[in-house]
């Protein structure tokens, strides 16, 4: 069999590097376009369609590739393995050029055999290419086999004397050859009856983890922003030539490349889906780009740069997504296939300088910058993209950013590790509801919360009285029939028992009826614990106000564990106790005390008290360390905001610069400054907001020197200054 390859295929061959799943992926794009084939004929096909790669077990073994599919003659087998040759559909079809056959085998070992078979033949044909055998001639010699079953139908190939480096990365890898492959494949094995079976196991699409359908974030208060954009985009039919596989430009009788008379009409489309992945990460985002069903590009981010025409040389290309909290990554992803536009060889590339390439990349971006005030010349962007940049560009914690919380800042490390979950078939974690319902626990938090600070002895309007008080001055004393005790008497900590009901309760049907009225906290309900104490599942709720906690005994705690079966403890915590609402301590930490004296007991630990808190704080609580880098970044983002707000005022009011905070007020913050009619009322007013922005200013400024003090200090000024943001919740 002549294997003679063109001269243009054998100056390309030394040049173009594949690596090994690219290699394997070459010998499975083939057998999938048989099946589509069969598919597009629709055809019966009773035995299915199955493609097996068998992996080396040794630096000596063999990669053999096996399909399920129709089988090939003679003289197709001839021109299949001839390099430079390939089918006569140039645009539907995954094997798009005939080289990658011979430079995939080639990458892999010395010698390749490929027998072929179809339902009716006798026996398998094929031929061996043995590139230490072959000759000037280019003949190489074929083979056959014996077929038990005259029913069978399918192909082989089989490589050996495999390079070394490579059968050794093959034989150890497996897994992520799988999981490039599922990634690679994950459309046509969802939307296909395809199966693809690596070393014995079958290979599972990769699927994104994205928002559903029906979720969405109001923009101001007003816009609806959906966090699914489906794309479709009919754009006008073009000219293909099927020799070439070029596009043509305008109509003609001839390829305008090759000078072939063999042209047909075809149809140019944009469809997918632009979307919000429910979880941050610092490479899983960006968009997909599909040609006939395999990726071409998998989480390319290309389309979140703006191309500046007017900028620096050397700077004309502008980054624009993520830019709030960038250290954690990004969330916007999307699938878009683009069966009409030109690929590299490689298949790892479109080209990038071809017509239908940027038409694609300006219909789904817009030509302006996604940030509008970056070219205030440009027109509002828009385009699909930008949609989605405006609507989920922050990724502060609740509704208005459909971001899981905890109450008081996101979970990112909690919503990557369900995504990880959603990615190994958990059941739980398959639909979006775990990730809604951690985003309505954290408003509930956030408005208990607010609640409690109303209900405070700080007035929310500030009056001349408050500023009076707060300045030194005299008092005006109570009248009569005041109740209470003397002023700055001090507050005591109480654990006088509660007065028990008249009706006696068990111990279960008292924790049950703070169980059936308490609401989950997301970010306290995780494994606690220690590699040298073991480990608990902790479900965490925290009770509504109006029933005390009550221990055994009758007497108040902020925080009671119920431990049950196996390793799973239910802590229940009291928000109103006094050791929260007077004192400020933090749930988790009086959470870890009483999860430590069980880890002690059940470890028989020597450990100190304070040793054992420590150990589990930093074992289990690692995304609340109080770290330079993370709490600057929070505050920059936070700025960012605000100056994004205060520029939308100032282009509303068709002001040159906001010198009075009635501008602001309202708009930026929700304070009750506008409300306050005395000087004085409206100073304190102010104060509380200018206070939390110095703190927040200078954390995002020095940040990297503060100590343990002021970093806690600015974590709790950008809690309050976000609380003052007009429209939060």
């Amino acid at each position: 069999m002549k294997i003679t390859p063109s001269a243009r295929v054998l100056s390309m061959l030394g040049e173009i590097d594949f690596d090994e799943w690219q290699c394997v992926a070459e010998l499975v794009d083939n057998p999938f376009d048989d099946f589509l084939d069969i598919l597009r004929s629709g055809t019966e096909w009773p035995d299915g369609f199955t493609v097996s790669v068998t992996l080396p077990s040794s630096a000596k073994g063999v990669l053999e590739v096996r399909d399920t599919g129709r089988g090939m003659s003679y003289d197709r087998l001839a021109r299949a393995v001839r390099a430079g040759w390939s089918g006569n559909d140039k645009h539907d079809k995954l094997g798009l050029f005939g080289m990658g056959f011979n430079i995939s085998t080639a990458r892999l070992g010395r010698r390749t055999r490929i027998l072929t078979t179809r339902a009716g033949d006798t026996e398998w044909i094929g031929v061996e290419i043995d590139l230490d055998q072959i000759k000037d001639d280019f003949e190489a010699k074929d083979i056959t086999e014996s077929k038990s079953d005259p029913s069978h139908h399918g192909t082989r190939i089989i490589v050996d004397r495999l390079q070394p480096t490579r059968a050794e990365w093959l034989r150890r890898n497996g897994a992520s050859l799988r999981n490039t492959l599922g990634s690679v494949y994950s459309w046509i094995l969802t939307e296909r009856p395809f199966e693809l079976y690596v070393g014995g196991t079958r290979v599972k699409p990769v699927r994104h983890c994205r928002w559903g359908d029906d979720r969405y974030v109001l923009y101001n208060g007003k816009e609806q922003i959906p966090a699914y954009i489906p794309i479709d985009a009919k754009l006008q039919d073009g000219t293909a030539c099927q020799d070439c596989g070029e596009w043509q430009i305008g109509v003609g009788e001839v390829c305008s490349v090759c000078g072939s008379g063999n042209l047909t009409v075809r149809e140019r489309r944009i469809h997918g889906w632009l979307g919000v992945q429910r979880y941050l990460d610092k490479t899983e985002y960006g968009i997909d780009f599909l040609r006939n069903g395999r990726k071409i590009l998998r989480w390319d981010k290309r389309v979140f740069t703006w191309n500046n025409p007017h900028g620096r040389e050397g700077e004309e290309e502008e980054p624009e997504y993520p830019v709030e909290l960038a250290h954690q990554g990004g969330r916007l992803i999307g699938e878009i296939h683009l069966d009409h536009v030109p690929v590299m060889y490689q298949k790892d590339a479109f080209e990038y300088g071809d017509p239908s390439w940027l038409s694609a990349v300006e219909l789904l971006r817009g030509v302006a910058p996604l940030q509008p005030k970056r070219a205030p010349a440009y027109p509002e962007n828009e385009s699909p993209l930008a949609l989605l940049f405006k609507g989920f560009r922050r990724n502060d914690a609740g509704l208005r950013c459909l971001v899981p919380g905890d109450g008081q800042k996101p979970v990112h490390t909690d919503t990557r590790n369900w995504g990880r979950k959603f990615q190994a078939g958990a059941a739980e974690f398959q639909s979006d509801e775990h990730w809604w319902q951690a985003v309505l626990r954290h408003e509930e938090i956030k408005k208990r919360g607010k609640e409690a600070k109303t209900a405070a002895s700080v007035p929310a309007q500030p009056d001349e009285q408050a500023v009076k008080d707060a300045l030194g001055f005299p008092i005006d004393m109570p009248t009569s029939g005041t109740a209470g005790g003397p002023v700055g008497a001090p507050t005591t900590f109480s654990t006088t028992a509660v007065a028990v009901k008249e009706e006696k309760e068990t111990r279960s049907e008292r924790l049950a009826r703070y169980e059936s009225a308490a609401s989950p906290h997301s970010y306290l309900s995780r494994p606690f614990g220690h590699p040298e104490l073991g480990y608990v599942k902790v479900r965490t709720l925290l009770l509504k106000p109006g029933d005390p906690l009550l221990d055994d005994r009758g007497l108040s705690v902020p925080v009671l564990l119920d431990q049950r079966s196996g390793n799973e403890v239910t802590a229940l915590v009291d928000p109103e106790h006094s050791a929260f609402r007077r004192f400020g301590t933090d749930y988790a930490d009086l959470l870890l005390v009483e999860l430590a004296a069980v880890l002690k007991v059940r470890a028989r630990s020597d450990w100190s008290p304070s040793q054992l808190v420590a150990a589990i704080r930093a074992e289990s609580l690692q995304d609340s360390v109080l770290d330079g880098t993370t709490v600057g970044a929070e505050g920059r983002d936070l700025l960012t905001e605000i100056r994004a707000r205060v520029a939308e005022v100032i282009d509303r009011n068709d002001v040159d610069c906001p010198t009075s905070y009635d501008h602001l007020s309202g708009a930026v913050f929700r304070g009750p400054y506008a409300g306050v009619s005395s000087p004085s009322g409206k100073a304190l007013s102010l104060a509380r907001v200018t206070g939390c922005l110095a703190d927040v200013a200078t954390l995002g400024t020095f940040a990297g020197g503060a100590t343990t003090q002021q970093l806690r200090r600015g974590r709790l000024s950008i809690a309050l200054l976000r609380d003052e943001l007009a429209g939060e919740g």
